[in-house]
């Protein structure tokens, strides 16, 4: 993965960046999950994969940072290339700074249910290597969001997105494309979320529904997508009387609809829509 070591760094600095902010309050924490339903656009086979992630959220005086790196390990149904039986491998980056305008302006901006008023920003970065598409993607985003009056958290937010990117792969037209192609300007409404359902099992996840980003780099429509993802989990570490929010473990389900944009009308009808159960588990430091 030649694009890996550049996003190892972008990794850095991100959490060298949190860990400058981080005065009040952090959690970075190691996961895995794993399930055999994942699905690829154009490919007709469900997926396993082992997907191995870092992540941090820290509060500083005037907001939040939230930073992850995905390292998806996929099995011989998505594969790497077409001299190889190996799965394919992809690193995915995202990071969101919230910065909260309450604090900033030291005025209160609660209202019913709104504890306060913030704007996002943050990009999401992909390399992955498939014998297909070898998703380079480049990500830039910026909206308000609303941090609501709940137990735990959650925040919703209307982001503006510029996206693009350089595929690369052994069949047309993909095959056809040369240099780096950039969709329409589209919009994303996001809520992410960490809700207590009783002490030791929370509901935690987040939604996107992103609007369609105009003709893809072969010149096909792309549609409206959805992308689902919400887990259940136990503090397991606590449930046997050790530190809380340590070790958890859980379930957790993604329901993804015209995965990046691809359609049914665009893919055959293959690989748009995944559904995938999973196992999870996470160790938090």
């Amino acid at each position: 993965m030649r694009q890996l070591p550049k996003l190892i760094s972008i990794a850095c600095l991100c959490l060298a960046g949190t860990a400058a902010h981080a005065a009040n309050w952090s959690d970075t924490s190691i996961s895995w999950r794993t399930g055999n339903d994942y699905r690829e656009p154009f490919n007709a086979k469900d997926i396993k994969k082992n997907i191995f992630a870092l992540t941090s959220v820290s509060g500083y005086a005037y907001g939040t940072n939230f930073f992850n790196v995905d390292v998806l390990l996929s099995d011989k149904n998505d594969p790497a290339s077409l001299t190889q039986t190996s799965g394919a491998q992809e690193a995915y980056v995202v990071y969101r700074h919230t910065l909260d305008l309450a604090k900033v302006s030291g005025t209160s901006m609660k209202f019913g249910p709104v504890n306060s008023v913030g704007l996002t920003a943050g990009f999401d970065v992909n390399t992955k290597n498939d014998v297909g598409y070898n998703s380079r993607k480049r990500m830039l985003v910026l909206g308000p969001t609303l941090m609501w009056d709940v137990p735990g958290h959650l925040n919703t937010s209307l982001l503006l997105l510029n996206e693009s990117n350089a595929p690369s792969g052994a069949f047309p037209p993909i095959s056809t494309v040369t240099g780096r192609y950039t969709y329409k300007t589209h919009a994303m409404l996001t809520a992410d979320w960490g809700i207590p359902v009783t002490s030791l099992v929370s509901f935690e996840g987040y939604a996107n529904f992103i609007a369609a980003k105009g003709k893809d780099e072969v010149g096909n429509d792309t549609g409206a997508e959805t992308n689902i993802d919400m887990q259940l989990m136990l503090d397991a570490g606590a449930a046997m009387g050790h530190a809380r929010n340590v070790f958890k473990v859980g379930i957790e389900y993604q329901y993804w609809r015209n995965k990046f944009g691809n359609t049914a009308a665009t893919t055959g009808g293959q690989g748009y829509v995944a559904k995938t159960p999973m196992l999870r588990a996470e160790y938090h430091f």
